[in-house]
């Protein structure tokens, strides 16, 4: 006759397993029976005037009508001093095979980076040019770029 396969190691896991079952789903139940849940109503939350959350709904004497045309979603204007100026400066590098290049301001001697598609003109190193400057992803761009006649 064959042993059993079962062996007490094995007997003893499947009971501490059928024991956490047991404790699990009995919790589940205890879990169940003591929410404070409700219904819809008591899940709902309101604004005030005032923008604060509350349980109670808002008053219909104290809504106010907004024009929705008063509302300005938008970049900020720009103030006077961010206005876009034309600077002057050279060339102090320019790779033409790459297309790109630096020019070296005159008045700060800061050096702004420029791609081919920001040239208005041809251009090579040395050139004193007109330009502008725009926020790049990396810092300040040059764009607008020609020569100035001299």
């Amino acid at each position: 006759m064959a042993k059993s396969q079962d062996t007490f190691n094995k007997k003893e896991k499947e009971k501490k397993r059928l024991k956490k079952r047991q404790e699990k789903s009995q919790k589940k139940e205890e879990r169940k029976g003591s929410s404070t849940g409700g219904d819809f109503e008591s899940m709902l939350a309101y604004v005030d005037e005032n923008g604060n959350l509350t349980d109670t709904p808002p008053d219909p004497s104290k809504k106010r009508k907004v024009n929705a045309s008063s509302i300005e979603i938008s970049v900020p204007r720009r103030e006077e001093e961010d206005q876009i100026t034309v600077r002057i400066g050279r060339i102090d590098f320019f790779n033409d095979s790459k297309g790109y290049g630096f020019i070296k301001e005159h008045e700060t001697n800061e050096k702004y980076f420029v791609h081919i598609n920001g040239l208005l003109e041809d251009v090579k190193e040395g050139d004193v040019v007109n330009f502008e400057l725009e926020r790049g992803l990396k810092g300040l761009n040059a764009i607008g770029v020609k020569k100035v006649k001299p």
